[in-house]
């Protein structure tokens, strides 16, 4: 009979944690049955059974809760105590971060690139998406970190305000040349599920423009390419659109409006791991526009 080992309980944190065996499995990366495995040796060693079946899933037991109860703020500590004394130096592991277009253009490449210089061994998986989908994801523990567009208020979600970004009607000079929004023009935005999408049909509605219909597009760099061809206006992160506009390649078809986009790096209230709690403090400390400080 095998002893416990810190594996073991790892294993099961990410079990509890992730709700499957392949989740963990992925988690840890190693395979769905070496995870099995351990789970097998530890309720051999206890002498109880800490998963039941349920459906095509596995479900801890009244006894498996009670144990993962008692022993994960042992084993956070234990983690946050080794992680302390190499000053994260030594954190290895796979944290899986989502991230919105505007993040993807503002702030997360240097807290990419500082992740790598000051924690070499941790190994990023981004992955973009809109903000109700990340949420989605965090909440199910398919990601570990977020920068999402807010305020966000769900249940079981920790956030940390990183700053605003202003909002641009933006369109193409021939465009705005030929009268914009005094002509029927194409309106287009993000899809209806993202806070960007909301600010478009709040900014039209005060201009007193009103508009049957909003095309949508989910990835903003497409909308900045449509618009600067030609094929009427979309409300724009100006982050994004800074350069284009100080290059003439667009121009501004409205006052920009007074509502900007919050974002916030969120994970779940829930999470203990100390290294995905660090990179939650690094993320905390960005800004979404450096710019906006440098304004300040």
């Amino acid at each position: 009979m095998k002893r416990l080992a810190i594996y073991h309980l790892e294993t099961l944190s990410w079990i509890a944690r992730l709700g499957t065996f392949r989740a963990a499995a992925e988690r840890l990366n190693t395979t769905q049955p070496a995870i099995s495995a351990r789970v097998r040796e530890i309720e051999e060693q206890l002498g109880v059974a800490l998963f039941r079946r349920e459906g095509r899933g596995m479900v801890l037991t009244t006894r498996g809760r009670d144990l993962v109860r008692d022993f994960e703020p042992l084993w956070a500590g234990f983690e946050a105590a080794l992680f302390k004394a190499s000053d994260f130096a030594g954190a290895t592991g796979v944290v899986r971060v989502g991230s919105g277009e505007i993040a993807a253009a503002s702030c997360l490449p240097g807290f990419v690139r500082d992740v790598e210089r000051d924690l070499p061994g941790v190994t990023l998986e981004l992955e973009l998406d809109l903000t109700a989908r990340m949420l989605q994801q965090l909440l199910a523990g398919r990601s570990d970190l977020a920068f999402l567009a807010g305020p966000v208020a769900a249940p079981g979600i920790r956030t940390a305000p990183i700053g605003s970004v202003a909002l641009v009607w933006a369109a193409s000079p021939a465009t705005v040349a030929a009268g914009g929004f005094d002509r029927d023009i194409p309106v287009w935005a993000l899809p209806e599920n993202s806070p960007l999408h909301g600010a478009a049909v709040e900014s039209l509605a005060a201009h007193g423009i009103e508009r049957r219909r909003i095309g949508t597009c989910d990835n903003v760099r497409t909308l900045i390419d449509i618009v600067r061809a030609g094929t009427g206006a979309a409300l724009l992160p100006e982050t994004m659109v800074r350069r284009l506009l100080a290059a003439g390649d667009l121009a501004e078809v409205l006052p920009r409006p007074v509502r900007t986009i919050r974002f916030e790096a969120a994970i779940r209230a829930t999470e203990r791991d100390p290294l995905i709690l660090e990179l939650f403090r690094r993320a905390g400390a960005l800004q979404i526009d450096p710019a906006q400080i440098a304004q300040g």
